[in-house]
């Protein structure tokens, strides 16, 4: 290399804990687009934008549903302008105001708010919301509008839309969890006692639902309740640590040279975040 050219900085890869077992391989090649994989980057942001131009294709022939996949890959290796950017495409591509174009809405505005933009975040929620307000997706976009107002300083409409969430659907944990943190906020601590008591029974057993029932617990003067769910939730941290600390050990005894890596799936079909 010349004096006179500059230095090449090097790659920055991906900091993510690798791929789950159950990774599905993803394309941006279904049948609407046409586009060589061996000489196109497939989470090219700008190769994505050139691919659906509405002015070549028309909005029937694009498949959304492989946008999302892609939007949800971006998200499991932490690129998240890109998955803002795909969201949105998926949402202009979508039949208007089908749940499709409801989803792509919602996990846009989950992934402004890993970017900590909570304007634009709230401004997805709510046009996810304005769509259909007691869809499937409605109560995912409850409780995240719910975690991104209560960010913005807006408490008290974060504790409406929490409430929201529980009454669209009285069997998502998420919903029941954001609930009692804002009571606990508010001093209503029997009532987070019961909401997270419901997130748990519904199978939201981590450290985090744990943790804040203990502080309502022993704000109550609950102390001995208060101290067993302590105990549990740092039980459970530990037991988590140990599960990181074995996958990363397997992760190099198998590793034999430089692995490729590539994008993972995130479950269900809206993004969820965690616990406020």
């Amino acid at each position: 290399m010349s004096d006179d050219e500059p230095e090449r900085q090097p790659h920055k890869f991906s900091e993510g804990q690798g791929l789950d077992e159950d990774y599905e391989e993803f394309t941006l090649d279904p049948e609407a687009l046409t586009a060589d994989p061996s000489q196109v980057d497939p989470v090219d942001t700008r190769v994505i934008a050139d691919l659906l131009d509405e002015r070549n294709i028309p909005k029937d022939r694009v498949d959304v549903e492989s946008l999302l996949e892609v939007g949800l890959s971006y998200m499991e290796i932490n690129r998240f302008e890109e998955a803002t950017e795909t969201f949105e495409r998926a949402a202009q591509f979508a039949d208007d105001d089908s749940l499709e174009e409801q989803e792509s809405w919602t996990n846009k505005g989950v992934a402004h708010a890993e970017l900590e933009e909570w304007d634009e975040a709230i401004g997805a929620y709510q046009e996810a919301l304005r769509i259909d307000d007691d869809s499937e997706h409605a109560a995912s976009a409850e409780t995240n509008l719910a975690y991104a107002l209560h960010e913005s300083g807006r408490t008290e409409q974060a504790l409406e839309h929490a409430e929201k969430a529980v009454e669209i659907d009285p069997r998502f944990p998420q919903a029941w969890y954001n609930r009692g943190f804002f009571l606990v906020e508010r001093g209503l601590l029997e009532d987070a006692v019961t909401a997270f008591d419901n997130a748990i029974r519904l199978g939201m057993r981590n450290a985090e639902v744990l943790e804040e029932k203990a502080r309502a617990l022993d704000e109550l003067g609950r102390e001995d309740e208060a101290e067993e769910a302590a105990e549990r939730a740092e039980e459970i941290r530990k037991e988590a640590e140990q599960e990181m600390v074995r996958e990363h050990a397997d992760g190099d005894a198998g590793t034999g040279g430089a692995g490729d890596m590539g994008g993972g799936r995130v479950g269900g079909d809206d993004l969820d975040l965690g616990g406020l």
